[in-house]
């Protein structure tokens, strides 16, 4: 049989719609929310705590987030997870408007949404492969992922732009109704996004941490799943300590300011790398096994972590962080799509949440927490210094570990 391509696929249109319309607000808050918090608090530390609560519900709720996600109906979680985002980030528009905003309402705020986030990608993550086969999932990943690259290169300079004449509290105004837009393009999604469920148990509190259980073992049983997890969760440890200090660093070091087009070039020239990266993965897989994508981005991620913070000025910057972004997003890709393609169905969400777990919850807040408390105690850019050199940790753990023996089993004209 003749598989549609999935840019003639309709349910895979509205997915690619959702996704996009979601990660353009997500994008646009990325930018304005720890604005908004320096800008209220001029506190280098709040701000880094700013990154550091986009991945700390993952921590506390990873786990069960996945485990019900492959249990309840993923459409309806996603739809439900997206309007309740929509009224939770409406709500600081709404604050700064009636002037009653603080801080800890901005702070709680981008965690309440993250963690709202957290099942939504526990059923997003189970819904893709279940919605295009598990053949086409790299190809499919690679087209979200190559628009998010495009949002990421265009939308943080036009916010940029937008904050010279606007508060950064209104901008979050497209986050709200991006949430809205990805609810109704996947409540229009046709075709099923979970597979029939037989004799599953009463949800039971005993239950749930059996199936959490089951699904860490998994991952834990896999050998390349195990190690792209941990050299994931490194890269997101130097890659969450840099981030959380990148407004001050463009404000101290670089001197852009916190608003304006060079401000947003900086920030979206990582979208340019994310770009190439997902427009490779493709052909690289053709050629290479995943396990040897990994293998030979780490390096050149973990070398661009130092060189970005040592560019003297905001141009080169930009390019170092387009070359770090590339490396840096293949690894992710690869990794999401590696263990869609290997995961069982039934344990896809779990299995999933339970990775994003370990690099984005305890990997990306480790870091930013520790580049905030190191970038306030030595500098801006010494903190970016010590952050990114402990990218080369992943670098020794993915060359000593069995991604070197599947990747060497790895038989291109069979793949």
């Amino acid at each position: 049989m003749t598989l549609i391509r999935l840019r003639d696929d309709p349910d895979f249109r509205r997915y690619w719609v959702a996704r996009a319309s979601s990660l353009t607000g997500s994008m646009v808050t990325a930018v304005a929310l720890p604005v908004l918090v320096y800008r209220l608090s001029g506190s280098p530390f709040l701000t880094a705590l700013v990154t550091a609560l986009e991945a700390a519900p993952y921590l506390l709720v990873g786990l069960f987030a996945g485990a019900l996600a492959d249990r309840w109906n993923r459409r309806r979680v996603m739809v439900t997870a997206d309007l309740i985002n929509a009224v939770v980030i409406g709500s600081v528009p709404l604050a700064y408007l009636a002037g009653i905003l603080t801080v800890a309402q901005v702070l709680v705020v981008g965690f309440v949404v993250q963690m709202v986030f957290t099942f939504f990608d526990g059923a997003n993550f189970g819904a893709l492969p279940v919605l295009v086969g598990r053949a086409r999932v790299a190809q499919a990943n690679a087209a979200v992922w190559t628009v998010s690259s495009l949002i990421e290169l265009f939308v943080p300079p036009l916010a940029g732009l937008s904050l010279a004449v606007l508060n950064p509290a209104n901008l979050l105004v497209v986050d709200a109704l991006s949430f809205v837009a990805s609810a109704i393009a996947v409540r229009g999604i046709v075709r099923a996004l979970s597979e029939p469920r037989a004799d599953q148990r009463p949800l039971r509190p005993k239950v749930v941490f059996a199936d959490i259980a089951e699904g860490v073992r998994f991952l834990v049983g896999h050998p390349g799943v195990r190690t792209m997890t941990i050299v994931g969760s490194l890269q997101s440890f130097a890659g969450g300590g840099f981030m959380a200090l990148m407004v001050v660093w463009c404000d101290r070091v670089l001197h852009v300011g916190t608003s304006g087009i060079r401000f947003g070039l900086v920030y979206g020239t990582w979208g340019i790398g994310g770009l190439i990266a997902a427009l490779g993965l493709p052909r690289l897989l053709k050629r290479m096994a995943p396990a040897g994508v990994t293998l030979y981005a780490i390096p050149v991620s973990a070398t661009l972590g130092i060189v970005s913070p040592l560019m003297p000025t905001w141009q080169l910057a930009a390019i170092a962080l387009l070359v770090w972004g590339s490396a840096y997003v293949l690894v992710i890709v690869n990794s999401v799509s590696y263990r869609q393609q290997v995961t069982p169905e039934h344990l896809l969400g779990r299995v999933n949440t339970a990775g994003r777990m370990l690099s984005w919850g305890v990997g990306w807040t480790g870091g930013s927490v520790v580049g905030g408390v190191v970038g306030s105690a030595i500098g801006i850019r010494s903190g970016m210094l010590v952050m990114g050199a402990s990218g080369f940790v992943a670098v020794l753990v993915a060359w000593t570990s069995p991604l070197r023996r599947i990747a060497a089993a790895h038989d291109p004209l069979r793949a």
